[in-house]
């Protein structure tokens, strides 16, 4: 992914969605993340990373199990989780970071 080390070093936090097309769990994450995108807005960037196609990301933050979802800030990886998350599980990790 071009881009990725770019839109993760923003000062905005960036919600990753590590998943892949043939997981169950990630396919039900899917709506989640996506109607978390759109309340959101320009808050926060939401990057989705299938694990199929981006191996040296899925290397490189040791992505073992799918859904995984990672927040960045400055770069650094601030919050971790696997399994599928909420809305308000994804608002609670941002409120325990300094980002507004």
């Amino acid at each position: 992914m071009k881009k990725f080390d770019e839109i993760i070093s923003d000062a905005r936090p960036t919600v990753v969605d590590f998943y892949a097309t043939w997981c169950g769990q990630c396919t039900r994450q899917m709506p989640i993340i996506d109607n978390f995108k759109r309340k959101m807005g320009d808050e926060v960037n939401v990057l989705k990373v299938d694990i199929d196609q981006e191996r040296e990301l899925t290397d490189r933050y040791r992505i073992q199990s799918v859904p995984t979802i990672l927040i960045f800030k400055n770069g650094e990886v601030v919050w971790r989780a696997s399994g599928i998350q909420s809305h308000t599980d994804l608002m609670v990790a941002l409120n325990g970071i300094e980002w507004r």
